[in-house]
């Protein structure tokens, strides 16, 4: 019997392929969690981007935070953990108390914090070169985005423990517009391009991006940027978190010299004192 619509089921698949996926509307379902830790991940994004060097110390602790917390809870997800699998809310935990750590140790150390930074330039850098590759060529092998990353991290934690000031600016001001960035790809399309962004580190071919997914992707380099001007415009050469813990060994080094004064001054005056009590004694005695 011929369909009366003069469409046949081969017909009907092929005008949906040719349908434009950019065309379509975009389901926005919001929950109420993700989107406040989403809107203060932007928060923090803001303070990295253009006041990173400025808070020096909250940066360094945040960078730990943030590292361990996501390391931790993506095995903890992901993998069994005692033949078992924990569930959203006990990986979180675990990840938030172990990101503590972290971010106490790479504050209060600052070599282990300066390398993290670095690393997360490297990684930050590595990642956006391979998303533009992966547009024309698609390696054969998972070692070599892994190669990518790792290579580019260790390289960029070796150049900020040199030039410190340089690569902290830098890198605080990439990662902060890196985090806006996932924020805004969050509220505009529900983590599209974050999703091509780990498609592309599995090596998996899919459909190419939206035109609007690269305009939110040129929010990066863009507020990079500008965090960079803005940074290098504030602190200048008139800030320097090397100056905080140079006057603070300066303080000590100040109070130990005030206190050996005062040690000498009560000695040379127990001098006399002691003189006149000795003179006393042998008068009284001969």
């Amino acid at each position: 019997m011929a369909d009366p619509t003069g469409l046949s089921p081969e017909g009907v698949g092929a005008g949906i392929a040719e349908v434009d996926a950019c065309s379509l509307e975009i389901e926005r379902k919001y929950d109420v969690i993700p989107a406040v830790i989403c809107s203060m991940c932007c928060l923090f994004g803001i303070i990295y981007c253009f006041f990173g060097y400025r808070c020096f110390k909250a940066v360094m602790f945040l960078s730990g935070l943030m590292f361990g917390s996501v390391i931790i809870f993506l095995l903890c997800h992901k993998e069994h953990v005692l033949d078992t699998q924990l569930s959203v809310e006990a990986s979180a935990g675990i990840g938030l108390g172990i990101g503590l750590l972290c971010g106490l140790v790479t504050m209060l150390v600052r070599s282990v914090g300066l390398f993290m930074t670095g690393l997360l330039l490297g990684l930050l850098l590595a990642l956006a070169a391979l998303l533009v590759t992966h547009q024309f060529f698609i390696p054969t092998t998972v070692w070599v985005p892994l190669g990518a990353l790792l290579g580019s991290g260790m390289l960029f934690a070796v150049l900020t423990l040199q030039w410190q000031k340089m690569f902290t600016v830098l890198s605080t001001s990439v990662f902060g517009a890196a985090i806006m960035t996932v924020c805004a790809d969050y509220f505009v399309e529900m983590l599209a391009l974050a999703k091509h962004v780990y498609e592309c580190l599995r090596l998996t071919p899919g459909p190419p991006l939206c035109w609007y997914s690269w305009v939110i992707l040129g929010i990066w380099p863009t507020l990079s940027v500008i965090g960079v001007l803005v940074q290098w415009k504030l602190t200048d050469n008139s800030f320097s978190h090397t100056d905080v813990v140079l006057s603070r060994r300066q303080k000590r080094i100040q109070l130990m010299r005030i206190r050996e004064k005062d040690a000498k001054k009560r000695q040379q005056a127990e001098l006399p004192a002691k003189s006149a009590r000795q003179t006393d004694w042998h008068r009284h005695f001969s």
